[in-house]
């Protein structure tokens, strides 16, 4: 797929994720945004057999970062694995479609936002492949705050332990937590040089460079697990948003959507 290709999906994705933010009345759009451009290599381009059969050889996505779930719904509806009707439902009453990616929706493998869970998950998932001599990775979509706990590092060394060259971790590094600055709350950069003193395979791209994150994905290590920080941009896409850590929670005004919808129909 070419770089223009993967521009567009992404930017049909933002364009549906902000509505369906917008009319629930929900947060989280900053952070949404920071890693729709690597949702959208990872599931419409990179990840195998991503279907709606949902194969057992496929190719697993773990979404730590379950905040991010309006964006991880889009891509389930585009690769038909859930409807796409259903988005209209996000976040709505009685709705299963909640602001946390959870395994009651279909094509969710793990339950993802309570920080640090999403990598036990993963070496779980790669090791299983591992003895089952079962085809297929497993990708972990991490936060760079989820980098501060404990779960993370012993997950790491339980994976080299393994030699889990199955399992690919993506580090959305857009350099925000909640309550402020990665780096201010608990600075654990450079977190590439950290991981690859885990024995990990390393590489550290710009994560809105479609050409890079297609290669770091396709990229498989013999006998490594490998981990890519990408740094990206907290609120990719609209101006208002980028790199303003007020859209980790604010809901959304009248004014704020139209002007965000402006900026992404430029």
């Amino acid at each position: 797929m070419t770089a223009n290709e993967y521009k567009r999906i992404a930017n049909d994705a933002r364009k549906t994720v902000l509505r369906m933010i917008y009319e629930a009345q929900t947060a989280h759009i900053g952070s949404n945004f920071s890693c729709i451009d690597l949702l959208t290599v990872l599931y419409m381009g990179v990840a195998q057999n991503l279907d709606k059969d949902l194969r057992e050889d496929r190719d697993r996505v773990i979404v730590s970062k379950g905040w991010v779930a309006a964006s991880v719904y889009y891509f389930l509806a585009e690769k038909g694995i859930i409807p796409k009707e259903d988005l209209e439902t996000y976040c709505k009453p009685g709705a299963k479609y909640i602001g946390l990616a959870e395994p009651s929706v279909r094509g969710i493998e793990a339950a993802g936002g309570s920080m640090g869970f999403g990598l036990p998950f993963g070496v779980g998932f790669a090791l299983a492949k591992k003895l089952k001599k079962e085809k297929g990775r497993v990708f972990v979509l991490m936060s760079d705050g989820e980098m501060q706990t404990g779960t993370t590092w012993e997950s790491m060394l339980i994976a080299k332990q393994h030699n889990l060259s199955n399992l690919v971790v993506l580090v959305d590094n857009n350099s925000w937590q909640a309550m402020g600055r990665t780096k201010d709350i608990l600075n654990v950069e450079p977190i590439d040089e950290r991981a690859r003193s885990f024995g990990w395979e390393v590489q550290r791209i710009a994560g809105h460079d479609y050409g890079q994150i297609e290669h770091a994905l396709t990229s498989e290590s013999a006998n490594f697990p490998t981990l890519v920080v990408c740094d990206t941009i907290k609120g990719k896409g609209v101006k208002r948003f980028e790199d303003n850590n007020l859209y980790h929670y604010k809901e959304l005004s009248r004014e704020e959507y139209e002007e965000a919808m402006r900026d992404l129909s430029q």
